[in-house]
């Protein structure tokens, strides 16, 4: 590939583009260092909960561990893509992605080595709807990319990135985890670190909206694609809150199935009607209306 021209030296950046206004909130708010979190206290606590407690606390991490090494390593062809269609606003932001996901990576990696100091394998809680997911449809949909980079392409990798792993799943799981620690005046250390990972995620997120929005402006064919393929994952989404709980005769910390099955189907019905919005609606329309998320310096 030879360049005959750089946007930056030829229209200027668009300060105003979505993924623009997404860059300088990562910059404000993503700078944060997993390493600065002090465990010292939840090592404490971790000691004094109930071998059923400290198993659910475990299998969410394991699962939240594995789906951020996850995203690090089936990030990139989607990068790839963006870049080589000159979309230099949306790759800037993205290059952000890639850091905050190995961060969140690091993150759960220190706890498990500091507060759980347990066996490293921890493959056992990856249910069989986690492995149709993190295993299968996520690195599928994103390494498709590298031979297939079609507007469909995109589309199903954004879904199952943006929508249904991390708009479904990784908000649920982390709704649970967060609100367990909190009731419980758990893991100050862990909470200060899901709390911050929480706001990397939701500019995460906004992108996906946007770049799927964009997506069914150029092309309306494009929705019933992504309408059917979210219901496809959304299933197995699902699927990973009802195994969890299957996995015990008496949930530990008093938590409710139906609790976190709605929030997950909140999730998804919100992330699907904010796409749908986008038919019928020109580029300059998306480009101009899109909301991009405030995250705030308290969390």
């Amino acid at each position: 590939m030879i360049r005959d021209r750089f946007a930056s030296t030829t229209r200027g950046l668009q300060r105003s583009h979505p993924a623009m206004r997404l860059f300088e909130k990562a910059k404000r708010f993503g700078i944060w260092n997993p390493s600065d979190i002090d465990f010292a206290q939840d090592r404490q606590d971790w000691l004094a909960l109930a071998p059923a407690e400290q198993d659910l606390l475990l299998r969410l991490t394991a699962q939240f561990q594995a789906g951020e090494e996850a995203v690090t390593l089936d990030l990139l062809p989607l990068i790839m893509t963006i870049a080589r269609e000159g979309r230099i606003e949306e790759e800037m932001f993205l290059t952000t992605f890639l850091w905050e996901e190995a961060k969140h990576a690091d993150f759960f990696s220190r706890f498990l080595g500091e507060v759980v100091r347990g066996e490293p394998d921890l493959t056992r809680y990856h249910t069989p709807s986690y492995r149709a997911i993190f295993y299968e449809a996520l690195p599928s949909a994103l390494n498709r990319l590298l031979d297939d980079p079609s507007p469909a392409a995109q589309a199903v990798a954004s879904l199952t990135y943006n929508m249904i792993v991390e708009g479904v799943l990784a908000e649920t799981g982390y709704h649970a985890y967060f609100a367990i620690l909190e009731k419980n005046n758990l893991m100050p250390g862990q909470r200060q670190g899901v709390r911050l990972l929480k706001q990397d995620e939701s500019r995460h997120i906004a992108y996906g909206v946007f770049l799927l929005s964009r997506l069914i402006a150029a092309d309306d064919g494009l929705w019933d694609l992504i309408e059917t393929r979210m219901n496809e994952l959304v299933i197995h989404a699902v699927g990973i809150t009802s195994e969890t709980f299957a996995a015990y005769d008496e949930m530990p910390f008093g938590v409710v199935e139906d609790d976190f099955v709605n929030y997950a189907l909140d999730q998804f019905g919100k992330r699907l009607t904010r796409i749908e919005q986008a038919r019928g609606k020109s580029l300059e329309e998306i480009y101009r209306t899109t909301n991009v998320v405030v995250e705030r310096d308290d969390g």
